[in-house]
């Protein structure tokens, strides 16, 4: 399979969340337009997705629930897994780890880092924090593939080049500050002042 584009990767992470809330409901098909309505989307927008997977359902039933589910989890996930570090050990990095390692299994963060030496040896929810300057032996440890930055935001370069020159491939920058790195490297910028800043516009129309 081709590489998808990325909004269609998000979506379907949305996709499969959602339906494994209603398979628990006895519920063994859904139709586009179900999708749909529950992720404010439109149905032509979900077959698009699903037909760029090569799936599609029938005219009569819809799609069959556990098998899409088994099939966004064949495209997303990676069969052994994928491990995370986190580093930035502050009130949002705690929380990370505590909300990640409860909701997925596929992706688990094994590390923490930190400069606070209150910090530095200590666990955060079952999680190692080391110091900072172990970065490059513990990524190589435990082949370690993603990074979460959750740094203050004049940091963030510094952060981002060590786990570049670490052999990272995926970067989850939750700081304002914006980075610039290398093509081979994956980066996802989580901006939360934009995102507060679209929902006040839109509330304001409202």
């Amino acid at each position: 399979m081709n590489l998808l584009p990325e909004k269609t990767v998000e979506r379907l992470s949305q996709y499969r969340r959602t339906l494994l809330k209603i398979i628990n409901k006895e519920k063994l098909h859904v139709f586009s337009h179900e999708i749909a309505y529950m992720l404010h989307l439109t149905p032509v927008q979900v077959r698009r997705d699903l037909m760029l997977i090569g799936y599609s359902g029938s005219q009569r039933k819809g799609y069959d629930i556990k098998k899409l589910i088994h099939l966004i989890g064949d495209i997303i996930d990676s069969r052994k897994g994928q491990k995370v570090a986190l580093i930035g050990v502050g009130n949002l990095g705690r929380a990370i780890i505590r909300y990640l390692n409860k909701k997925n299994s596929n992706l688990k963060i094994v590390a923490a880092f930190d400069v606070n030496p209150e910090k530095v040896n200590k666990e955060v929810s079952g999680v190692n924090c080391h110091h900072f300057n172990m970065l490059p032996k513990i990524l190589k440890k435990e082949n370690i593939s993603i990074g979460i930055i959750s740094v203050p935001a004049d940091q963030a370069v510094l952060v981002a080049d060590s786990l570049v020159k670490s052999g990272i491939k995926g970067i989850l920058n939750f700081t304002t500050a914006p980075l610039n790195i290398s093509d081979e490297v994956f980066l996802e910028e989580y901006d939360m002042i934009t995102s507060l800043e679209k929902v006040a516009y839109f509330s304001k129309k409202r």
